[in-house]
């Protein structure tokens, strides 16, 4: 079966995060697919299963050590595949954990997603959490998954320097660290960090799904639906957002890094 390496959220190489994606022609174990990601030590690897007569992808993600349920950097990663080897040109579907997902690709080649926003409720992070994080917190809050944490400013996410220890003993999926854009920073709204240790990921380069807390919670702060944030980790990236209700739009390139046959 054929595999990939895409990475998402830039159109470089060896920039934004890098997946895997492994194209199924026929259903496996899970236990199978995790190994797989456990050897692909990407921080998620895509399973893409074509739908049969004609409905919905269905498509799964696991860490190295775990499956998630949602995430949108490897859902990028496989929506490029399907339109870069011309195996679909249109509206694609894809059936995950996280519901039905929709992807479009527009004449630039700008692939966009449509997933469900994550809302924040306002409250007081646990003390070992801050911590760890080493961080004077403007604003926190949780939803489903993640904990985010607004600090006072775009340096102070650069300098975050979490103790990935303490902070695996957190009972969240991850944690978002974001602040304002500096004004300088041309074309960017928001900035942010994400890690995410408890399931194997120590600091992820650009986390779609964070997106999905993060674009709800700017547009609140700074009075627009469509905003653009950048993810200041080692390889960077940038994603486009746009709220549409309960409903995160998600923007963004690729570009394919490896492409080979997958032997086990």
């Amino acid at each position: 079966m054929l595999v990939y390496t895409v990475d998402s959220f830039t159109d470089e190489f060896f920039k934004g995060n890098p997946a895997g994606v492994c194209v199924l022609g026929n259903p496996v174990p899970d236990a199978w697919m995790q190994s797989v990601a456990a050897e692909m030590r990407h921080s998620e690897t895509a399973f893409l299963l074509g739908g049969e007569d004609g409905g919905p992808y269905s498509l799964r993600w696991f860490t190295p050590v775990t499956e998630v349920a949602l995430c949108g950097h490897a859902t990028l990663a496989a929506a490029h595949v399907l339109y870069s080897t011309g195996t679909v040109r249109e509206t694609l579907e894809f059936s995950t954990k996280s519901g039905i997902l929709s992807v479009t690709r527009d004449k630039s080649g700008l692939i966009n997603m449509d997933f469900p926003a994550k809302l924040l409720q306002e409250g007081g992070p646990p003390p070992p959490l801050i911590a760890a994080l080493g961080v004077k917190p403007v604003w926190a809050g949780k939803n489903v998954w993640d904990y985010l944490v607004e600090v006072e400013s775009e340096d102070a996410v650069v300098e975050t320097a979490p103790d990935f220890r303490a902070l695996e003993q957190v009972e969240a999926r991850g944690i978002i660290v974001t602040a304002r854009a500096k004004g300088s920073r041309t074309g960017i709204d928001y900035v942010s960090r994400f890690f995410a240790p408890r399931v194997g990921v120590p600091e992820d380069p650009v986390t779609g799904s964070a997106h999905c807390a993060l674009a709800p919670y700017w547009a609140s702060k700074l009075g627009s639906d469509t905003l653009v944030g950048a993810q200041l980790s080692q390889r960077g990236g940038v994603v486009r957002t746009t709220v549409r209700g309960d409903r995160v739009e998600l923007a963004g390139r690729a570009v394919t890094v490896l492409s080979g046959e997958l032997h086990a």
